[in-house]
């Protein structure tokens, strides 16, 4: 079906379509691009093959959750930057506010939740995310270098376990990714569909680092738990490259070891998130709704959830004028090969710490991990299906 010129031009229309993929959108960023294609390239025809194709490889490059990125792009061609900010409340507000609800309702009504329920959200969450680092290290790392950086990366993490550390390993990776490689030039081809001059491309890169190095400024000159938190969440998503489940040891290092969330709880609602529909960066929802102090609940929910979400919209609409060259340059892709080594290397160490430590205390949580990696690696299973079954399991072995 192919829209009249007119259509789907304004702000409202824009969160429209995104609201019913917000609602729909199961199986994770992968996923979410394929239903972003068959509804903007195919059925809506807002742009091109060639034109999605440049997009998506553009948000791949940026830090921050892909998926999320491509729908913010998508609605600042169609109505600008109201269309940007429609977009992404449509896609990202119902998985929110149902991560919200269940902190919540852990809070209040933890005492009715089987014990064991909570403890097979953890297991579930180990077979997620070794499938996120076996299906990552296929695609990001096919050679012996880039195996070797992500070895290493890993042992770092788990030898210094801190956020700066793991930002320290991307940012050696980027420079090993360097000296190490020599990508092919890259033909240009179409331009993206979005009016964005170098101007006000180059004034919102200036905002993004700007945030970046002055909240930890502020957040110290002004001591307050709101700041804290903005400060926080606002660098994990300024910092976190390969999007989606990589977010968790960069959050679990900010809020776990500061008594901000407790551990169970974090594992839990990890494991909850893969339940919900769309981007898995609501995680921060959860987290914010989960504080062991104020802000918490809604506020704190929303808060981190618009801080970690930022660093996405400032870098797409400040990328987006400069993107054709920088994809063609060759030393842009070789430091991204690096870094991208190095973020499966993240993601590894977090599968040991605090995944896996956290959740596998004998042979049942082994044998329930690994049916549920089977039956998401194997079986294909849809992951909110797994996820409950697992809590089902969990409740019943805890009972």
């Amino acid at each position: 079906m192919t829209e009249m010129p007119d259509q789907a031009r304004s702000p409202w229309a824009v969160f429209l379509v995104f609201l019913r993929l917000g609602l729909t959108s199961f199986g994770g960023p992968v996923a979410h691009l394929g239903y972003f294609r068959e509804e903007f390239v195919a059925r809506r025809r807002w742009l091109g093959e060639s034109s999605y194709a440049d997009l998506v490889a553009l948000c791949q490059f940026l830090p921050g959750p892909a998926s999320s990125q491509v729908g913010m792009a998508l609605g600042l061609s169609r109505a600008g930057y109201a269309g940007a900010f429609a977009a992404w409340a449509g896609f990202t507000l119902p998985s929110a506010v149902l991560l919200i609800l269940f902190a919540l309702g852990i809070a209040h009504y933890g005492e009715w939740l089987p014990v064991g329920a909570l403890h097979g959200l953890k297991v579930v969450a180990v077979a997620v995310v070794a499938q996120a680092v076996w299906g990552m290290a296929r695609t990001l790392c096919p050679d012996g270098p880039r195996i070797s950086l992500m070895l290493v990366s890993a042992c770092l993490v788990l030898l210094i376990p801190s956020a700066w550390a793991q930002v320290g390993v991307i940012l050696l990776a980027g420079m090993a990714g360097l000296a190490l490689f020599h990508p092919a030039w890259v033909e240009a081809h179409e331009a993206l569909p979005i009016d964005i001059g170098r101007r006000a491309g180059g004034a919102w890169l200036a905002l993004f680092f700007a945030l970046l190095l002055g909240l930890p400024l502020l957040a110290a000159a002004f001591p307050s738990p709101s700041l804290e938190l903005v400060d926080a969440f606002y660098r994990v998503g300024a910092l976190v490259f390969g999007g989606g489940h990589v977010v968790l040891p960069l959050l679990q290092a900010e809020v776990v070891p500061a008594g901000l969330v407790d551990k169970d709880a974090f594992l839990a609602g990890y494991g909850a998130a893969q339940a919900v529909p769309g981007p898995l960066f609501t995680f921060a929802a959860f987290l914010g709704a989960s504080m062991n102090s104020a802000p918490t609940g809604w506020s704190g929910g929303l808060l981190c959830l618009m801080a970690v979400f930022a660093p996405s919209f400032l870098l797409v609409a400040g990328a987006l004028p400069f993107w054709e060259r920088l994809r063609t340059g060759r030393r842009a892709r070789a430091a991204l090969m690096g870094v991208n080594a190095a973020v499966v290397g993240v993601l590894l160490a977090a599968l040991y710490q605090p995944v896996w430590t956290s959740a596998i205390a004998g042979a049942g949580d082994f044998a329930l991990a690994l049916a549920a990696l089977v039956a998401l690696q194997v079986w294909k299973l849809p992951p909110w299906l797994v996820v409950l079954a697992c809590a089902a399991v969990g409740g019943l072995m805890g009972a």
